[in-house]
């Protein structure tokens, strides 16, 4: 399994416009093979942002990969740039190998 993030500095103030940006937007995921599953992460408010993460999940980094360089992806990221979001800074990536998965399915019976 392979984890992709984004982690997103959003100015004070311009909250509501990005979790409506991303809530609105047609991401195309669920077309790609090998995603998994998509998660937007809001995290704690600092004195000039609030930060968020995007957490994808995905087979493979190939997978990964193969969808960074789709039309779908393309499609996806038309907008970019276009909404009134106020962020600091570009956005942070960070991918990661799975290296342990735990499942509630691996409890002891």
């Amino acid at each position: 399994m392979f984890i992709a993030m984004n982690r997103f500095k959003v100015k004070l103030g311009s909250e509501a416009e990005f979790e409506r940006v991303w809530r609105e937007r047609d991401s195309h995921l669920t077309t790609v093979p090998g995603f998994v599953t998509f998660n937007l992460l809001k995290g704690p408010q600092k004195e000039e942002y609030t930060l968020y993460s995007s957490h994808t999940e995905w087979g493979s980094r190939a997978d990964f990969e193969a969808w960074t360089k789709s039309e779908q992806f393309r499609a996806a990221h038309a907008s970019a740039g276009t909404n009134k979001v106020n962020y600091i800074g570009p956005p942070e990536f960070e991918g990661f190998e799975s290296i342990i998965t735990l499942t509630n399915t691996d409890k002891a019976a």
